[in-house]
């Protein structure tokens, strides 16, 4: 294969991504794509950035045989990678640490910050704690109510935290809100996106700090099973997690790269989040990409039992790697991510949080059709406290 050197100088893998944003937020994306370039291989950023992640995240996160399950399964061996086990529970601190780092030196004392199922958002308040910095977070009302837990712990993290009332009330109703706090406050202010959309350079950005997942799993599975994974699978709302463990795979192509997505309740129901699978391609939040969007490009809402995938757009660079066919992306919905959430409480003693359970959902549904020699690595991008309430409440459970 030729090298991968994707995005482009203008931030475009292939036909998506770029900037499409409002006049006023140009010269901050730019302030922000200069600073990261002089950043990105500087010494000293790249060994503080190392070091936060050893001492503060506890990595490197382990990879795990999920032995009894595979063996239940009777197929292909599946491995997880433990991103739940890191500081915060989700793989999103490897992200926010990145950022706040990058905003210290850019001399931005406030960060902001949007948040679905809250890791994020708890990920930010706690490199905003950290580092001394101010913290607002935006999130959709209907995820407050959903997430309470990790709203609280947000707010025990000195984060303020704004409930978003406007339409669906959802993460990308949030981002909105957090887009136009930046352009308002763009002098002392900082905004960690979340996930590897958004205007060029987040994509990259997002993408090159959490590729730490799989450059650790490049270096852990030969150690532990003598060669690198048959297949590499992870949930896609946004596509962080799913970047993070496959970009460092992208080179090697006898590893097949498969995202889930969130199928709700069913693709023919239309309520769903499965952009890749049943989007078109239009422009959304600074960047081009497939998205869930009607025939006047009006956004459509979403639904997923959970609710960091519960997003109408994806990253860019996933709609390149699905247009050339080097990763490929498949549902899996609400019922069968439950079954695979309480499948992996039982059997392996780990409560994945539900986004993951898509993931796993899907691993679970390629394992038996493998011969027993072959290896499926799963990133298990966060641990499931905080979706004890929404699993209750679908099991008929009042707290």
């Amino acid at each position: 294969m030729k090298p991968y050197d994707l995005p482009d100088a203008r931030g475009h893998f292939g036909p998506y991504g770029g900037i499409f944003v409002a006049e006023t937020l140009v010269h901050a994306l730019e302030e922000l794509r200069v600073a990261y370039e002089r950043y990105r291989d500087d010494p000293e950023f790249v060994a503080e950035f190392h070091y936060e992640l050893e001492h503060f995240v506890g990595r490197p996160s382990p990879v795990y045989h999920a032995k009894r399950w595979s063996e239940r399964l009777g197929g292909a061996q599946i491995w997880f990678k433990r991103e739940d086990l890191n500081h915060t529970g989700a793989h999103k601190i490897n992200n926010t640490i990145g950022q706040a780092l990058l905003a210290k030196r850019m001399g931005k004392p406030r960060v902001i910050a949007e948040t679905g199922a809250g890791q994020h958002g708890v990920a930010t308040a706690t490199v905003a704690a950290r580092y001394g910095m101010a913290c607002v977070v935006y999130m959709g009302s209907e995820d407050v109510a959903r997430q309470a837990q990790n709203v609280y712990r947000m707010k025990l993290l000195g984060a303020e935290v704004v409930p978003v009332d406007s339409g669906s009330k959802t993460l990308k109703d949030a981002l909105n809100e957090a887009m136009r706090d930046w352009v308002t406050n763009v002098e002392d202010t900082f905004y960690i996106i979340g996930t590897v959309a958004g205007p060029h350079p987040y994509p990259m950005m997002v993408r090159d700090f959490q590729s730490v997942i799989g450059e650790e799993c490049k270096r852990q599975m030969p150690a532990m099973t003598g060669r690198q994974p048959d297949y590499v699978v992870a949930c896609v709302g946004g596509g962080s997690n799913a970047i993070g463990i496959f970009h460092p795979y992208l080179e090697l192509a006898d590893v097949k790269l498969v995202g889930v997505e969130a199928g709700g309740e069913g693709l023919a129901s239309g309520r769903h989040a499965a952009s890749l699978t049943a989007g078109t391609p239009g422009v959304l939040h600074g960047n081009r990409t497939y998205l869930l969007q009607d025939e006047n490009g009006q956004i459509v809402d979403t639904h997923s039992v959970s609710a960091g995938l519960d997003y109408p757009g994806v990253g860019p660079e996933h709609a390149w790697l699905k247009d050339t066919g080097r990763a490929t992306y498949e549902v899996v919905d609400d019922d069968e991510a439950l079954e695979a959430f309480h499948a992996c409480c039982r059997i392996e003693g780990i409560i994945p949080a539900l986004e993951s359970s898509h993931a796993l959902a899907w691993a679970a549904r390629l394992a038996p059709t493998l011969p027993k020699d072959r290896i499926v690595l799963v990133n298990l991008s966060g641990r499931g406290d905080k979706d004890m309430h929404t699993v209750a409440q679908r099991a008929g459970i009042r707290f």
